[in-house]
């Protein structure tokens, strides 16, 4: 069955590639990029498959047992957007000319410096590829909990990162709703990763198509939960959504200091360890706090919430914005 599947796959690829992608690769005055941008079909593909898969099986669930209802349904359409150039738009071009490239020099001088890269499996030759598999799904989702610690950690880049959190009606889009220039980091950062351990290609395509599928379900309004042993082998939607949580998941030592819990992207193993879980078994409301406008004991307010933008250019835009200030401001609100 897998096979079979695996064998589709290729075909669609290569159909799409021959019929569509090579021809405006050419008319463009692309040819030089031509064998490089058949990795990218393959990433585009994926992309449609996770979506349809997505909207499958996450929107009627959302629908059948949601945590609240929606009180700003553009916002959602928003992080549709988000998605759709995430995973078959602008990102994936971005990736293409910014992030391959540098991966590609970054090989090139290793093997002109006869440095061989490091390899997990060395370690145990006779390793099955699915036990190689969850070693790297493991070992890359470390890196990914510090990075994302990183992110609540150092004020410029909150900046960027409250984007993500500022969603107030959180669904199963809101997972790629990121600055690109925090996604373009990530992405840099998580490369360099998997090619410092010697991820195979072929594997670091299911392992980041596992990721993103995943974490779409983390972010979907839905209620659920995996119990007590399941909430600390997987992130569930509702352990995730306790980092989303307003004042919660994104400050520490009191109102406006930078923190939180819950950072783990997927194994809930490495907030255990570094004592950053929650288990709290609720569903928070979801949002920043300097979203809300500060108000005086009778109600009158005192100070209008920040404003995160509508829309997709407005929210890039007061993310740099809020970048440029929080670096410069000693705490971020």
């Amino acid at each position: 069955m897998i096979d079979t599947l695996t064998d589709w796959f290729a075909m669609a690829q290569a159909w799409l590639f021959q019929t569509v992608i090579e021809p405006l690769l050419y008319y463009a005055g692309l040819g030089d990029v031509v064998e490089d941008a058949f990795e990218g079909t393959e990433w585009f593909l994926i992309g449609i498959c996770e979506l349809v898969l997505i909207f499958l099986v996450l929107r009627p669930m959302e629908s059948m047992i949601p945590v609240h209802r929606f009180d700003d349904p553009r916002a959602r359409w928003n992080d549709f957007v988000y998605t759709l150039l995430h995973r078959i738009g602008l990102f994936p071009v971005l990736i293409f000319f910014t992030v391959d490239p540098l991966m590609d020099h970054v090989t090139a001088w290793l093997h002109l410096e006869n440095i061989s890269a490091f390899n997990l499996e060395n370690l145990a030759p006779d390793m099955s590829p699915l036990t190689s598999f969850f070693i790297y799904f493991a070992v890359l989702d470390f890196f990914d909990y510090w990075f994302h610690r990183a992110q609540h950690q150092f004020r410029w880049w909150w900046g960027l990162h409250s984007l993500h959190h500022s969603q107030q009606n959180m669904n199963l889009w809101s997972d790629d709703r990121n600055h690109v220039l925090d996604d373009l980091l990530r992405d840099l950062y998580m490369a360099l990763i998997a090619l410092g351990i010697g991820v195979p290609p072929s594997q670091y395509v299911l392992l980041v198509s596992l990721s993103r599928i995943l974490q779409s379900l983390q972010h979907a309004n839905v209620r659920i939960h995996f119990g007590w042993l399941g909430e600390r082998l997987l992130v569930s939607p509702r352990y995730h959504r306790m980092h989303h949580a307003i004042g919660v998941g994104h400050e520490s030592k009191g109102k406006g200091s930078l923190g939180g819990c819950n950072f783990a992207v997927l194994l809930p193993v490495w907030d255990i360890l570094f004592r950053t879980a929650n288990f709290t078994p609720s569903f928070e409301a979801t949002g920043v706090r300097d979203q809300l406008p500060r108000t005086d004991a009778d109600g009158h307010v005192l100070k209008p919430g920040r404003n995160y933008g509508r829309g997709f250019w407005q929210q890039q835009w007061l993310g740099l914005k809020r970048m440029v200030e929080f670096a410069s401001a000693r705490r971020p609100g």
